[in-house]
């Protein structure tokens, strides 16, 4: 692993790293926000699953994470949404390829060689992270904007345990009734739909739910509201009686300017989660 950059940032560190990954076959960049109690010893980890055409660093410098994280004593951790490099796998589409990896392992040429980005965010990057950093592996929680909305809402409810709480910023949460879904996964996951059910929040949430609290904010003026299927999600937790609570928020849209206004109560319910 190779320390691309170390700042001072609210009392504590926002560091940027890179290291070669076995799991997408090239070398992976991510953001790691450690809060000033990382110094004295491990500190619970929330993740951050970024969106569409991302890398690690848009959430790291727009989304106004770190002051909240560091009022919580939580470390935040950004991850890139895909593979990258020559050699790598892209699309002239912006919802395809490089910087659209939506957190599957692709099964499907010129794909599953580098964009085995489940096994990386799930496995690799964990054991990465706690090796190297003060982080309590045990007390984990996960966020995510748009496609990594979609990323942490499957995660946390195929890994019962691993996560005390999950949220989610505009996710898309029915990929497998929308266009920002059924491209990515026929690409990706081939032409059998039943291999698709693993990687839709709203199939996995009729299926088995999440065993915790769960959060998701949508804005009403979201231009890509019909992609996300926001109703969809919200009528599977209805019929699961899943503990959750899904707002729609009026008037605002995708952007990070809709994140960082909501980050401040996102970082609290996951720290209420964490500290229980």
């Amino acid at each position: 692993m190779e320390t691309i950059s170390e700042n001072a940032c609210f009392g504590g560190t926002q560091g940027v790293y890179t290291h070669a990954s076995e799991a997408c076959a090239c070398d992976m960049t991510f953001g790691l926000f450690q809060p000033a109690e990382a110094r004295d010893g491990p500190v619970p980890l929330l993740w951050f699953l970024s969106g569409l055409t991302c890398t690690h660093e848009n959430a790291m410098t727009k989304a106004g994470a770190q002051s909240w994280a560091a009022e919580q004593g939580i470390a935040l951790v950004f991850p890139d949404t895909s593979p990258r490099g020559e050699g790598v796998a892209s699309d002239d589409a912006y919802d395809l390829g490089q910087g659209a990896g939506f957190y599957v392992n692709a099964t499907q040429d010129p794909w599953k060689p580098h964009f085995q980005m489940w096994d990386y965010v799930t496995e690799e990057l964990p054991a990465l992270l706690g090796e190297n950093f003060a982080l309590d592996m045990e007390r984990q929680a996960i966020t995510g904007h748009s496609m990594g909305g979609h990323g942490a809402l499957t995660i946390a409810m195929s890994l019962p345990g691993r996560f005390r709480s999950v949220s989610a910023f505009a996710p898309i949460v029915h990929p497998t009734a929308s266009d920002w879904g059924r491209k990515q996964f026929t690409a990706y996951l081939g032409e059998d739909e039943a291999a698709w059910a693993a990687h839709d929040a709203t199939l996995l949430m009729r299926e088995r739910g999440f065993d915790g609290p769960v959060l998701i904010d949508t804005g009403t003026n979201d231009q890509f509201i019909d992609l996300l299927k926001p109703e969809s999600f919200a009528e599977a937790v209805s019929a699961r009686r899943q503990q959750a609570t899904l707002r729609l928020q009026p008037g605002y849209d995708h952007s990070y300017f809709f994140i960082s206004t909501f980050m401040e109560e996102h970082v609290a319910f996951h720290a209420d989660a964490l500290y229980a």
